[in-house]
């Protein structure tokens, strides 16, 4: 998608987008955007990144269907030089769709200093919560 474009949220997705209103379907660019005002060291989770993008557009909510196929464009681009390994699920964990996996995100993070407890097959941040940016 090149270009932002917002819509009615359809009935069937009121539950998940709280009754009716308007949803961003955002572009690549948009969601750089976002990504490339998290600081190295820091990261944001995948609901606060379409918060501030629903936030950004004032509408009720972000699609996060098109947010995550957004997501999978910027970190399958090799010439791209946005950081979305900063980019984590709600939980802390990591994003195992990023390209190579889990492990992959994991050392870019580690590379900034953050420590990844890993448990079974998952991988989060350690104390996530501390390193969530605010960015306002």
């Amino acid at each position: 998608m090149e270009q932002d474009t917002i819509v009615d949220i359809k009935e069937s997705q009121y539950g998940f987008f709280g009754g009716p209103g308007k949803m961003l379907l955002p572009s690549r660019a948009t969601v750089e955007s976002i990504i490339q005002r998290v600081p190295q060291s820091m990261v944001i989770t995948t609901d606060l990144l379409r918060q501030k993008l629903a936030e950004q557009f004032d509408v009720q909510g972000t699609c996060p269907v098109t947010t995550r196929n957004m997501l999978q464009a910027i970190s399958n681009d090799p010439d791209c030089q946005t950081a979305y390994w900063r980019v984590v699920n709600q939980n802390g964990e990591l994003i195992a769709k990023y390209p190579g996996g889990v492990e992959g995100q994991g050392a870019l993070l580690a590379n900034e200093g953050l420590t990844i407890e890993r448990t079974g097959k998952t991988a989060k941040v350690k104390d996530f919560k501390a390193r969530i940016v605010d960015l306002g």
